[in-house]
């Protein structure tokens, strides 16, 4: 008999959507070994989006960058990351410790090809490695594409600044996003190793047109929920765990923000809609060497709904 990748939280999605059969269809493409060609995959990248729990249980989502070749796969089951995130990052603390529960995702704007991999993170004389527990790709359903103009490595990041709530400039960055990645984890009872904040956790990516992710206040954001590959691996933790990070990147000056707050799924007859209250915000100007061309949308982008 084959076990399902799926815990109860994503099978009550699934069910709720009416998409079983597609989700176990879906999900026979979880494995826990990296193949040769997602080997090589990651091998190209410049960056990488990694999702965890701070000490404090809250969910934050990073992102790290370097030269390609900086994430690779060092066997069929673990993966080295040289330099790991900054010292300012809210992740910092918790990745300089072993055993702790990682979600990952690498996108290429470039090709519009990602793939995730989720597992237990335990820091190394260079940065970090990761032993890898869930492994698959997504389609490139939402993904913008961009070009890699430039790495600029001598430009050092400015300091990270927090705030309860979001100020007038980080709500038009987040107003104009054309993509974001989220960051969830699994928290029901035997999910959670002693003495860890969390269980497994996951980082996935949300693309749309810009003006796709609506703040209503400065500590409330909402965004529709578009059809993707019927897993529902981020709303299925966030049945049973709503705390839930954001990341949104600037691509052309590399300035991050990083939200950490709780989510929950609205469920209605014209679709999901996701609802995220903010604790805490961290920006961190020029966080990323990474300088991206404009972007051509993704075709599958769902236009926006027009204004009554």
């Amino acid at each position: 008999m084959t076990t399902s990748p799926y815990h109860p939280g994503e099978r009550e999605v699934q069910r709720r959507a009416g998409v079983l059969a597609r989700a176990d269809h879906a999900g026979r493409a979880i494995g826990s070994g990296i193949k040769e060609v997602a080997a090589a995959f990651l091998g190209l990248q410049p960056m990488l989006v990694l999702g965890a729990a701070d000490h404090d249980g809250r969910v934050w989502c990073s992102l790290l960058t370097g030269r390609p070749g900086f994430t690779t796969a060092t066997g069929p089951h673990s993966i080295a990351i040289s330099g790991g995130v900054s010292e300012g990052d809210p992740l910092a603390e918790v990745l300089g410790e072993p055993g702790t529960n990682v979600g990952t995702i690498a996108l290429d704007p470039r090709t519009r090809r990602r793939m995730r991999l989720n597992g237990a993170a335990r820091p190394t004389a260079r940065g970090l490695a990761v032993d890898a527990r869930q492994v698959f790709s997504n389609c490139p359903k939402y993904l913008q594409k961009r070009s890699l103009e430039a790495f600029e490595e001598a430009r050092a990041p400015g300091p990270a600044h927090r705030s309860a709530a979001l100020g007038a400039a980080q709500v038009r960055v987040i107003e104009t996003a054309d993509t974001f990645f989220i960051a969830t984890v699994d928290s029901r009872p035997g999910a959670v190793p002693p003495g860890a904040t969390s269980g497994p956790a996951d980082a996935s990516h949300r693309g749309g047109q810009p003006g796709f992710v609506t703040v209503a206040s400065p500590t409330r954001l909402s965004w529709p929920d578009y059809p993707g590959n019927a897993m529902f691996l981020t709303l299925g933790n966030l049945m049973t765990e709503p705390r839930a990070g954001l990341l949104f990147t600037d691509w052309t000056t590399g300035d991050t923000l990083q939200l950490t707050g709780t989510a929950r799924t609205e469920f209605g007859e014209a679709g999901r809609t996701m609802h995220f209250e903010l604790d805490e915000v961290v920006h961190t100007p020029a966080a990323s060497p990474l300088r991206w061309s404009a972007p051509e949308y993704s075709p599958a982008n769902p236009p926006l709904p027009t204004a009554a």
